[in-house]
C-alpha cells in the first residue's frame, strides 16, 4: 500500500526507490524491537545481572551449584574478612545484597499453646538469669516442625548484616604437609574407612545409654571380646565397625544450658539427671542437688574448702610455677567434675581435664555442661592422644592411678607428655598419711621418680584442706639418665617415636630429652601471653609450612588471616550472640590461629588435628593453646550436647573421600547443643551438600555465602528429633548373659 500511495506525484516517479523504502522500514522495526526488549533503565548496571561487578555471588540463598574449580588459588590474601562490604548496608529502597534467614533460635516452645513470642522472651530470660524453672524444652516431632517451617515460610523476613570491610572468602588450595608428617603416618594404625553415600532419612538412636550415648565408649559387643580388663581396657575406645547415622535423643525436660560464668556454679538438673556423685561426693563439695539445679560449691576430694585456695597454695609453695605466665597449659588427670580446671581460668591457665566413663557417672559431662574443658579418657594400655613434651604442668589430685606398678608404665606416659623442666603436682594420701598402704606407695613412688631422674622440689601440707602434695620436676638434660647405676626404666629405642599416639601401646621406657637448641623441647616457651603471637623458636625458615611459605611466615600469615576473619566476619558479620557461646571446637585446626583470634572472648577452644592432617598440634600447644588428635571417621570422646560452636575449615570435602558424610554429620549433631552453631568453610559443592543435610535435620540455615568456588555456611541446631527409631544392637547385652 505504501508503494501505491507514494509511487507517483502528478504523474511523476517517486524520489525513493523500492529498496530504500524497504531498508527504512527494516531499521524502524529493529528500533522498535530494541526499545521494547531492553531491560536497562537510567542508572542501572548495564550487565543487568544484579550481581557485584567483581563476580562474587552476593545472594546468600543462592540456588546455583557451581562445579569445583581446578584452578589453584591463594590461601592468604589482603582482605578484611569474608563478607563483602555492601552486604551490610541498610536501605529501604534496595534489596540487601547478602542475607541470612531470620533465625528461629528462640522458637523453643512447650506444647501448651502459648504464643511464640512469649516463649521467646521466656527462653531468653531463662538463658540469661538461670532462674526460670517453668520453661522446659521438649523434643519436637516431625509434624510440629513441619507446621513451624510452613509458618516460617509464610512469614519469613530478611535482615541485613552489620557493616564490615570489603573482604573475600578464604580460598583454600590443596594443603601440603610441608615439613610436618601426619599423625596417621606416625602411628600407622588408621584404618581406611569405606566410602558410601546414602539418603538423609534420619532416625533416633535406640541405645542402652539413651541420651548419653558415646559410640566408641558404649560398644558393649566389643567389650565382650576383651581378654582382660585389669588395665582398664573396658574404659578405652572401642568404636563400632560402622559409625552410627542415627541421632541421640534429648533428656526429658532438657533446657538450654545456663551461661558462663554462672554455669560454673550451677546447671539444670534435667540436662544431666545423675545423682550418684551428689550422694557419694556431696560431703566433699563436688556437686549437690538443689531443687531443679545441680550446684557445684567449687570443692573436690583434695580441696573441700575451695579450688582457688588450693590453686594459690600450690603457687605459694612453689613460686616458680608462676600460674598464667610460665605455666599456661596443664593436664589434669582424673579430673572429677573439673573444678580445679574451672577455677584455673581466673589465673589465666587452661587445663585439659580428663577422666574415664566409669562408676563416677557423668563427671566429664558435668564439667562440659559447666563450661569447663574435659574429655572422656583413661590411662590404660595406650598412649593418650597428645604430642610429647607439650604440657607445662600435670596435676593429679587423688586421681586413683597406680603410678608405681608395672615398671611405672603410666607415670612414664606422663613423662612423655611433660615438657622438660615441667612440674608434676601429686596430691594424694601417700604424701601426707601414714597408713601402711600409703607408706608403701610413697616408698615405691620415691624409688620410681628417682630412677626417672625427677627432682622432688617440694612437699607441702595444706592445713585448711588437711591435705598435702609432692611436686616433682622433669630434667632438662640427659646427664642424670647417663649416670644411673641401672638402666631401669630403660631408655626408649631410637625407633620409638614419642609423638606417635594413635593406637600405640604404652611402653615402660624413658624418652631422652632434646639437647639441640633448635629442636622442640630443648627450651621453655616464651612467657604467656607473648607465646600466643610468636612463632615457636624451633620453626625453621628452611622448612615449608602447611601452605607453602617458610614455616615462621606461614604461622604469622595464618594468624593474621584468622584475626581478620574472626573480627570482621564471625564477630561482626554472622549475627551471633557470643555471650551464649562458651565451649568451642575447631574441627580441623592447623596452627591454632582461629582459637588465638578468639582470645579476648570468654570462650575456650578444643583444637582438633585430624590424623591425616599435617602434625601441627605441637605448635598449638607451644603458643599456649591446647588440642587433641582425632579421626573424624569415628566418634569423638565426649558426651552428647557439649559444644556451643563447631568450626570446620575445609574438613568435610576431605572427609567424604574416606568415610560416610552422613555419619560425620550425625556426630556433629550428637556433640552440638540445641541452639548451637556450625560454621563451615569449604568448596561450594560440599557447602551445598552440608546445607541440604542441615535442612533435612530441620536446622536453621542462618547464612550461606559463596564466591567463585568457595563458600561459607552457618547453621543452627534445633530441638527436632525424628520419631522413627533405629536400634543399635551392639550397645545392649545379649539376653542370655
Amino acid at each position: 500500500m505504501a508503494q501505491g500511495k507514494y509511487s507517483r506525484v502528478d504523474g511523476k516517479k517517486s524520489s525513493c526507490s523500492m529498496s530504500t523504502v524497504l531498508v527504512g522500514i527494516g531499521v524502524c522495526l529493529i528500533g522498535v524491537w530494541m526499545f521494547m526488549s531492553s531491560p536497562v533503565f537510567p542508572g542501572q548496571n548495564q550487565n543487568g545481572s544484579g550481581q557485584n561487578p567483581n563476580g562474587a555471588n552476593q545472594v546468600f540463598k543462592s540456588e546455583s551449584r557451581s562445579k569445583v574449580s581446578t584452578v589453584p588459588s591463594s590461601q592468604f590474601e589482603d582482605n578484611s574478612g569474608d563478607l563483602p562490604e555492601n552486604t551490610m548496608k541498610d536501605g529501604a529502597d534496595q534489596e540487601p545484597a547478602s542475607r541470612f534467614e531470620e533465625s528461629n533460635t528462640k522458637e523453643v516452645e512447650t506444647n501448651n499453646g502459648d504464643d511464640n513470642s512469649s516463649e521467646t522472651e521466656k527462653s531468653k530470660s531463662e538463658d540469661e538469669t538461670g532462674s526460670n524453672s517453668d520453661t522446659n524444652l521438649p523434643e519436637k516431632s516431625d509434624s510440629e516442625v513441619e507446621k513451624e517451617e510452613k509458618k516460617s515460610a509464610d512469614d519469613k523476613k530478611t535482615e541485613s548484616l552489620p557493616d564490615v570491610a570489603q573482604s573475600e572468602i578464604l580460598r583454600e588450595t590443596k594443603t601440603e604437609t610441608g615439613a610436618f608428617s601426619t599423625q596417621a603416618a606416625e602411628s600407622a594404625n588408621d584404618k581406611e574407612s569405606k566410602r558410601s553415600e546414602n539418603g538423609y532419612k534420619w532416625k533416633t538412636c535406640k541405645v542402652k545409654t539413651g541420651a548419653d550415648f558415646i559410640p566408641c565408649l558404649d560398644n558393649v559387643e566389643a567389650l565382650r571380646t576383651l581378654r582382660s580388663t585389669l588395665h582398664y581396657e573396658h574404659r578405652e575406645r572401642h568404636c563400632p565397625v560402622e559409625p552410627p547415622t542415627c541421632l541421640v535423643r534429648l533428656p526429658q525436660g532438657y533446657k538450654i544450658p545456663i551461661r558462663w560464668p554462672k554455669s560454673r556454679e550451677q546447671i539444670w538438673y534435667n540436662n544431666i539427671p545423675s545423682t550418684t556423685l551428689a550422694k557419694v561426693k556431696g560431703h566433699q563439695n563436688w556437686v549437690k542437688v538443689t531443687g531443679e539445679y545441680l550446684t557445684f560449691p567449687g570443692g573436690g576430694t583434695q580441696f573441700k574448702k575451695g579450688a582457688l585456695h588450693y590453686i594459690d597454695h600450690i603457687q605459694k609453695s612453689l613460686p616458680d610455677i608462676q600460674w598464667g605466665k610460665r605455666t599456661r597449659v596443664i593436664l589434669d588427670v582424673g579430673c572429677g567434675v573439673a573444678s580445679f580446671g574451672g577455677f584455673l581460668f581466673e589465673r589465666d591457665v587452661i587445663a585439659m581435664s580428663f577422666a574415664p566413663k566409669d562408676e563416677h557417672e557423668a563427671q566429664v559431662q558435668f564439667a562440659l555442661e559447666r563450661g569447663i574443658p574435659a574429655i572422656s579418657a583413661v590411662m590404660g594400655t595406650q598412649r593418650l592422644p597428645f604430642p610429647s613434651k607439650v604440657f607445662d604442668a600435670i596435676h593429679c589430685a587423688r586421681c586413683r592411678v597406680p603410678w608405681h606398678i608395672e615398671g611405672g608404665k603410666l607415670l612414664l606416659e606422663l613423662n612423655r607428655l611433660l615438657r622438660p623442666g615441667g612440674y608434676f603436682v601429686w596430691s594424694a594420701t601417700p604424701v601426707y598419711q601414714t597408713l601402711a598402704e600409703d607408706v608403701e606407695i610413697w616408698k615405691a613412688m620415691s624409688k620410681l621418680t628417682k630412677a626417672m631422674c625427677w627432682e622432688l622440689v617440694v612437699v607441702y601440707k595444706d592445713k585448711l584442706n588437711q591435705v598435702g602434695a609432692a611436686i616433682y620436676k622433669k630434667p632438662t638434660s640427659n646427664e642424670c639418665y647417663e649416670n644411673r647405676e641401672q638402666n631401669d626404666p630403660p631408655i626408649c629405642k631410637s625407633k620409638d617415636d614419642p609423638d606417635a599416639i594413635w593406637n600405640v601401646q604404652l611402653e615402660a621406657c624413658i624418652h631422652k630429652v632434646p639437647v639441640d637448641s633448635s629442636v622442640r623441647g630443648s627450651n621453655w616457651p616464651k612467657m604467656w601471653p607473648e607465646r600466643l603471637d610468636s612463632p615457636p623458636y624451633w620453626l625453621k625458615s628452611t622448612d615449608n609450612g602447611v601452605y607453602g611459605k617458610p614455616a615462621p611466615d606461614d604461622f604469622t600469615a595464618d594468624y593474621d588471616h584468622w584475626k581478620r576473619v574472626v573480627s570482621k566476619s564471625y564477630i561482626n558479620g554472622l549475627g551471633l550472640d557470643w555471650s551464649s557461646i562458651r565451649n568451642v571446637m575447631d574441627m580441623r585446626s592447623i596452627y591454632g590461629g582461629f582459637a588465638a583470634a578468639l582470645r579476648d572472648l570468654k570462650v575456650w577452644v578444643m583444637n582438633v588435628v585430624p590424623l591425616d592432617s599435617p602434625d601441627t598440634l605441637p605448635i598449638i600447644y607451644e603458643r599456649g593453646l591446647f588440642g587433641i588428635y582425632h579421626n573424624w571417621c569415628e566418634s569423638f570422646s565426649t558426651y552428647p550436647r557439649t559444644y556451643d560452636l563447631l568450626h570446620a575449615d575445609h574438613l568435610f570435602s576431605d572427609l567424604k573421600k574416606r568415610c560416610k558424610l552422613a555419619s560425620v554429620i550425625a556426630e556433629v549433631d550428637r556433640i552440638l547443643r540445641p541452639e548451637g552453631k556450625l560454621i563451615v568453610r569449604d568448596n561450594v559443592e560440599t557447602i551445598a551438600e552440608i546445607e541440604d543435610m542441615a535442612k533435612s535435620l530441620h536446622w536453621n540455615i542462618r547464612m550461606t555465602y559463596n564466591k567463585e568456588q568457595e563458600g561459607l555456611l552457618c547453621v543452627e541446631k534445633t530441638l527436632w528429633r525424628p520419631t522413627e527409631v533405629e536400634t543399635l544392637g551392639y550397645t545392649f547385652k545379649p539376653k542370655s548373659l
